[in-house]
Formats: C-alpha cells, structure tokens, sequence
C-alpha cells in the first residue's frame, strides 16, 4: 500500500504546531516539523490574536517539509473555538481577532437574554452557554459601536488561516457550531440569530464539513514555499473535533481532552436538547462525520497554567515533572475549588486568586498544584455523573487525551474519584484526529471506523486503575459542599 503523507497545523492558545503524518500499512508516523509559542496581547484597547504572525510561523514549518521534497497530499488547519475576525470587501482583515479571555463580554450574556429566553436559544443551538461564545463577542461588538462599518465576511480561526492558504473563504461545520449561531437541527447558521444581533447573514460563511475540500495551495505561496498545487481540506477545525475524531473511542466511553481547557464528554449521533442539558449547562458541539460532541466545558490545565506564570515572575517555578512528583509525596488535601468559577478566567495574579477563595493565604505550590488537580478530577466525576444522568446510560471507562494526559497524577486522581478505568493517550489527538479526516478525505480509509481501529493498533496508551474508592467518595461529598456556592455564582453569570 502506498504511503501518503499530510500536514496538520495545530494551533493552540499557547502554541501551534506543523506536524508531518505519514500513514503506511504497517506504520504510522508522526512527526512536529515546527513549533511555536501563540499568546494573546494587548492592542487598540483588547487582548487580541496575531494572525500574521501565527501564519509567518506557519509558513516556516511547510517550507521545512518542502525541503525535504515530501510528495504532501493535503494540509489541514484546526484551532480553539469562538474567535473570528472581520474583513472588508478587498477582503482585507480589518483588525485582529479579539481574544476570548478578553473582558468586553463581561455582562453580554445577561443583555442578550433579555432579548432571547435561555431556552429558546438552547433549543435552537443546543450549546453551553459560555461568556465569550462568538454570539457575545459579536453582541458585545456590535453594543460598543466597534462592529466595523466595512465588515463584509467573518472568519473564524481556524478559517481565517484557510483564507491565507487559499484565498478561498469559507466556513467550517465542526467549528461554526462553537460560536452559538449554528441550528442544531439544520446544522447550518440560524438567522433568526442574525436578526437579534442585526448582522446580515451574508457575512457568514458557507459552511463545509470535514474531509471537503477549501482549495489548493495559492500560486504566490506555491512559489514561496516550494510546494505544488497541494489540497487544503476542511477537518473537524474545532480543536476538541479534531481531537475526538482521533480518539479510538469504544462503546459507552466518556473521553476528557484535557489541555488549557478539559472538555469532559461522550459520542452521539444526534443533539442532546432538553430540560436536563439545559439545566446542567451540557453543550452539543459538531463533531466529526455527522457525530456529535455531548460535553462539558472545563477551566483545565489553565488553572495550573496561569499559577506557573504568577511563580515564574517569583522565581518560584520548578519543573513540571518535580512538581507531579512533590503532590505524589504530599499529605492528604481536604480544600477544594470549584475549576468552573468564572473568579479563574482569566484573573491578573491566578495564586491570589485561589488563596483567596479559600482563604488560604500561606498555600505553597505543591499544594496549590493538588488542589487544582483534586478539583478538577472531581469536576469530572461530576460531569461525568450528569451525563449519566441525562442519557440514561452507564459509563463504562474514560478515554483521556491531549497534553494533559501525560500528568499521571492527574489520571490516577481521576480514576480514583470516578471509580473507573482510565485510558491515557494519544498525546496528540487533535493533530492525529487532524491528519485522520485527512487520510480518510484521500481514500486511505474508508470511513472514520477503519481509521481508528488503525490508530488503535499503532498508539501507545497507559492504564489507570481507580483506587481508594471509599476515600475519593468522601472527597467529593466534600467537594459538594465547599464549592456550592463558586458553581451557583457560575451557573447564573
């Protein structure tokens, strides 16, 4: 069987990645040709994304795969949710993309509700409703007089790239859905939603799904990258999409993509829209090949994140490892968090900011460092629980991906606190899942069955067996009463 090679670009809120995939009959390589750091930045009174740079870097990883004169199929692009940028009818960006953590949507949800019941617009979504989803953005956009005049077509990210790559625009399915604007049940943009936020539909982008193509490589970048003609297609652009696509799930497995954010969840075929979901704040992202992502969004790694700025500025930090190693060794912890509480977004000092919800102003880093893991383990278990709820159906085992699964202390806890078996690995699902829909796109696979039975065979995974049970449940009937009143002030905002 012929060997056929892909490129995934990554980008994540921190970094972004070039990554080489070549699928074999016996073997799957995978490769990460460039890497970059990505952050926001303060720019015309935002904190806001810089797109051209990002593409500069992106650039840079494909001239080092031209070099290596390797016969690339196609390119995919995947990125985090909800962000866009706006351009005028030269199709010129018209400023960068704002960033998410940005606080213009600080009380947005509340006004759009006054014009829009929460139910109504859960049941023409069915997605979580989260304060810089991109209908805020724009509301808030649109209320400060900063929406631009000559706005003539929205990208998201991940598309905004695309339109780099191709000079095609385009939407794309998997990650229009992050934005809040998508109908669940037509699956395409609702402009009923237009109406409310008084934006004319044809600024929004013809949808694609994964394995479409966009295009080819633009003649002036075939030129300056040294690649032929090569196809750019559509994947599960949604990071988590792409990342779940790549997942070998099996039957009645829940999976956490654990990174800056943990997106705790399980596979369906159809939206999951009801009292329940609504009430318990669950989302119904677009997921791959007509699936559906059921999940929750989760603070995730940003907690601990956010800390290790704060103690590098103090030359406190220590390395990752050592640190996971010093919370193995550390006396039993009884303070909890609640990971969800708005108070962690996106605060100026994230040590304070936790001392100070527990009123424990002489926490060192290890024990800060356990109770970010305890909690979010036991935010797990109840998400986890809710799910089960809703769906009638018992979950059996845990698949957890991404950067986050590397942290075996982490794995355990959560292991522990649920009572179930957890399955670590792929490090990287979300290029994986990239590379996959990409694979299948070029007839490598016959459907995303096949592919992942193959990634199953050829990725290493680790195990975690759930222990002190007895323990973690006292833990998280202790976790309930602490946080109560963190998760209410967060369901209400």
């Amino acid at each position: 069987m012929e060997e056929q090679y892909f490129a995934a670009i990554d980008l994540g809120a921190g970094s972004g990645r070039v990554i080489l995939g070549k699928f074999g009959k016996d073997e799957f390589h995978f490769e990460v040709v460039h890497r970059f750091p990505n952050g926001f930045k303060k720019a015309y009174g935002k904190l806001r994304w810089d797109t051209r740079r990002l593409f500069d870097e992106i650039k840079e990883g494909l001239k080092k795969i031209a070099r290596r004169e390797i016969p690339l199929k196609s390119i995919g692009v995947d990125t985090w949710g909800v962000d866009y940028g706006l351009f005028d009818e030269k199709r010129k960006l018209i400023q960068e993309p704002v960033c998410y953590r940005d606080l213009r949507t600080e009380g947005i949800p509340k006004e759009v509700f006054s014009l829009i019941s929460p139910e109504k617009l859960f049941k023409i979504t069915g997605i979580q409703f989260l304060p810089f989803n991109t209908i805020f953005q724009i509301y808030a956009e649109k209320k400060s007089g900063e929406w631009p005049e000559n706005a003539k077509y929205l990208q998201m990210m991940p598309d905004i790239f695309n339109f780099y790559l191709t000079g095609e625009f385009s939407g794309e399915y998997t990650m229009a859905t992050t934005s809040q604007l998508v109908n669940a049940k037509t699956g395409n943009w609702d402009e009923s939603l237009c109406d409310l936020l008084q934006i004319d539909p044809s600024v929004l982008p013809e949808l694609r799904h994964p394995g479409d193509k966009i295009g080819n490589l633009n003649y002036q970048l075939q030129v300056e990258l040294n690649l032929p003609p090569v196809d750019v297609m559509a994947v599960a652009s949604h990071d988590t999409g792409s990342a779940v696509a790549g997942t070998p799930l099996r039957q009645n497995r829940a999976y956490i993509s654990s990174g800056t954010w943990s997106l705790v969840g399980i596979e369906v075929m159809e939206p999951i829209i009801n009292k329940a979901s609504l009430q318990l704040q669950m989302t119904n992202e677009g997921g791959a090949y007509g699936s559906i992502r059921f999940l929750k969004n989760v603070m995730g790694m940003w907690l601990l994140e956010s800390c290790r700025k704060v103690w590098q500025k103090q030359n406190k930090v220590m390395d990752y490892d050592e640190l996971i190693e010093r919370i193995k060794k550390s006396p039993e912890n009884h303070h909890y968090i609640f990971p969800d509480d708005l108070r962690y977004l996106n605060p100026r000092n994230m040590v304070e900011e936790i001392k100070n919800a527990l009123d424990l102003p002489e926490l060192d880093e290890v024990e800060i460092g356990k109770i970010i893991f305890e909690s979010l383990a036991l935010r797990y278990r109840e998400v986890i629980e809710d799910i089960q709820s809703i769906t009638g159906n018992k979950i059996n085992g845990i698949r957890i991906i991404g950067g986050g699964c590397q942290n075996d202390y982490l794995n355990q806890a959560t292991a522990n606190a649920t009572g179930l078996r957890v399955t670590a690995g792929p490090v990287e699902a979300t290029a994986i899942g990239n590379l996959l829909v990409q694979a299948i796109s070029a007839g490598r696979f016959s459907d995303l069955k096949e592919g992942r039975q193959y990634l199953d065979e050829k990725l290493e995974s680790r195990v975690f067996e759930p222990n002190d049970t007895g323990l973690w449940n006292q833990k998280f009937e202790d976790y309930k009463k602490i946080i109560s009143r963190g998760k209410n002030k967060a369901d209400k905002a």
